[in-house]
This record gives structure tokens, sequence and C-alpha cells, in this order.
């Protein structure tokens, strides 16, 4: 029987099974199998061999995978907002490789990759499922493109595949500290109440990973799913944006409802509607912030701004100006909205804020 099989079997077992107190640990177990056949999916089949992939490398500030359905209108968004043409036209499956494209926003490059259109089964490696998902779990944000004109049951299923390859949309880490061990059984503790797992649990999820011997404790109440998550330890947790394009086409009360669903954006590519908008929310999302220089006694360079992340130091910025900069830093004057006046002397471990500007001064 093959791995497909397997999972299959499994996941109709897991169907079948009445959920409740008696059947919780079964349940359990049959998820950690699945977790762990899943993840002998994803890897190749012998050391050393590689699937066929996407060879695109990865630049700019940062990266952005579009995916979606079928023609719900990726190659157009690519050719909008981007100087590179994806081929787009009114049939399924126009674009077939992965097509990169840069957006320039604020100062920054984003890259944006148009992923050939998911299809239910994505994840078992049908269309070039298996593909489009590897370049996804690369990415910084998932862009996730829906029809505004079709059910919401294209979100579920996407975030189905993206969730059965261990791709975790707009969800954190689960707090859990988790050490295998040589020897000495299982040492397990949590700061509070478990309400959703217990210590039989997590034992029986450990044994039939083979792990006998490991330190555990939970700093929250977290579920066996996201324990199970810890110990695969291959899960990406991504922010992702839900885009509704073609508004055009439905009424002013749907689009009204749709927008005001979380992480949801409501577009049309084809009237250019909205389209700044998603750009905004896009540099929310990725939690970009742009850093301007300053030599002494001339004014600060707004032309070629420094984009780097959210609640970076002044040492980030030293290396993203020269490597050996943070070994000669002495201090830094900065002036924006990081510091209480303008300008003020900081250290190497003050928080910089977007738009601020720094004059660093060396020993």
């Amino acid at each position: 029987m093959g791995i497909l099989e397997k999972i299959a079997e499994i996941e109709r077992e897991i169907a079948r099974t009445q959920k409740n107190k008696a059947t919780e640990y079964h349940l359990g177990l049959l998820k950690a199998k699945l977790a762990k056949y899943r993840s002998q999916l994803l890897e190749p089949a012998k050391k050393g061999e590689k699937g066929e992939g996407f060879d695109v490398l990865k630049s700019g500030d940062a990266r952005v995978a579009l995916i979606g359905f079928p023609s719900v209108g990726k190659s157009t968004m690519l050719s909008t907002l981007t100087k590179t043409e994806s081929e787009a036209a009114n049939y399924e499956f126009t674009t077939l490789t992965c097509i990169p494209g840069v957006i320039e926003y604020q100062g920054a490059n984003i890259q944006l990759l148009d992923l050939p259109g998911i299809i239910e089964g994505a994840a078992q490696g049908k269309g070039r499922g298996r593909q489009v998902i590897a370049v996804a779990r690369t990415a910084d944000l998932v862009l996730m493109m829906l029809d505004a004109t079709k059910p919401n049951v294209h979100r579920e299923l996407l975030e189905r595949e993206l969730e059965s390859v261990g791709i975790r949309l707009n969800k954190r880490k689960p707090n859990i500290y988790f050490k295998q061990k040589k020897g000495g059984g299982l040492s397990f503790n949590s700061t509070c109440a478990l309400t959703r797992c217990s210590e039989k649990m997590v034992q029986m999820i450990l044994h039939s990973f083979k792990i006998f011997n490991a330190e555990v404790l939970f700093r929250e109440d977290c579920t066996e799913d996201e324990f199970i998550d810890v110990v695969t330890a291959n899960r990406v947790y991504l922010p992702c944006l839900y885009v509704y394009n073609k508004i055009d086409q439905i009424s002013i009360e749907e689009v009204d409802r749709l927008a005001r669903q979380p992480n949801s954006i409501v577009v049309s590519c084809n009237m250019k509607l909205n389209l700044d908008y998603m750009l905004e929310a896009l540099w929310e999302a990725l939690q970009l912030i742009r850093v301007y220089t300053k030599k002494p006694g001339a004014p600060p360079d707004f032309d070629d701004g420094l984009i780097l992340r959210k609640g970076v130091s002044v040492e980030h910025v030293c290396h993203a100006i020269h490597r050996t900069l943070a070994a000669q830093f002495k201090y830094g004057l900065v002036w924006g909205t990081s510091t209480k006046y303008s300008p003020q002397r900081v250290g190497i471990a003050h928080i910089m804020a977007d738009e601020d500007v720094i004059q660093v001064v060396k020993k």
C-alpha cells in the first residue's frame, strides 16, 4: 500500500470516528500517523534526489506567493502590478510555470510569484500542486486570489490543501517547548491548566513518532494538532491576505460583506479597482519599514532608503549599511517617531520605526 492510500485510509477512519472522551486518544494517534505520512510525502524519495521544481531566485526585500484556483485573475494581477507580462486568457491553466514579477512600492522591491492554478488534491501531487506548494513555503506572505462571483468553498479548499502540507495561514507558532533527549524518559510540565491535551495524549503521540525520551513544556493550552506541529518541526507559519477579484460583477452588498471579513481585500484587476489599498495592506502585512541614512553635515538621503522589517534595532541597520560598521559603532543620532526628541543619541539596541533617519558615529 502506497503512502497516498495510507493517507486516504486514515482520513476515512478519522471521518468515521465519533468525537467523544472515549475516542480522543484513538483520534490523536490517527492524527499523528497522518502528519508522519504527509511529511514523508513532501520529502524526496531518495537522499540527493531532486524533484522537478520552479527555479526562481529569491530577490528583492520580500517574497509574495500568489496562489489560487485556475482562472481567478492571477496573471492579470501580475501584469497590472508589475512590469512583467504574464499570459492571461479566459481558459483555465493559462500559466503552466512560475512567473516572477517585482512590485516597486515605497522604495521597496517586492517579488511577486504568479504560481500555476492549484486544484483540489494538489498536496498529493495533482496538477503541479507539489511544486506550487514548495514555492509557497519559501514566501514571506501568501496572497490568496479568490473569485468573488464563486462560492466561498474555494477558500476552504485552498486552506485545506495548504494545511495538509504544513503551511499554517495567519496562525502563530504554538508556545510549547519540546526537546528530544538521549535518555531519562519523558519529562512533562505545563505552566497553565490544560483542557485540550493531556500528558497521556502527549505520551501516545510521541510513541507513535518512536520518541521515548523528551522534555515537554506547555506554556499555553494547546490542542493535540498543535503539539503534533511542534514535534514534526516542519511547519511554516505565514501571514495570508485573501484577495477577492471580479467585484465589478457582484452586488455592492456582497462586496461590503466580503470586505468586512478578516484579512480580506476586494479588488477588480480588469477595472483596476482598489489595487492601491491592496498594496498598502501588503506593505502592512509584510511588516516592512523604511530607514533613511544621513551623513554628518549633509541632508538625509530620502532617495535611497533601507528596507527592513518591523522591530529591527540599530545593529541591524549597521549590518544593512556595511558588515563592518557594527564593530566600529560608537553611537547613533536618530530623528523620527522611535525617539522622544529629535535628534536623540541612541545605542546599538535602539528599535527603529518607519521613516526614521539615522546618522551613525564611528569610534
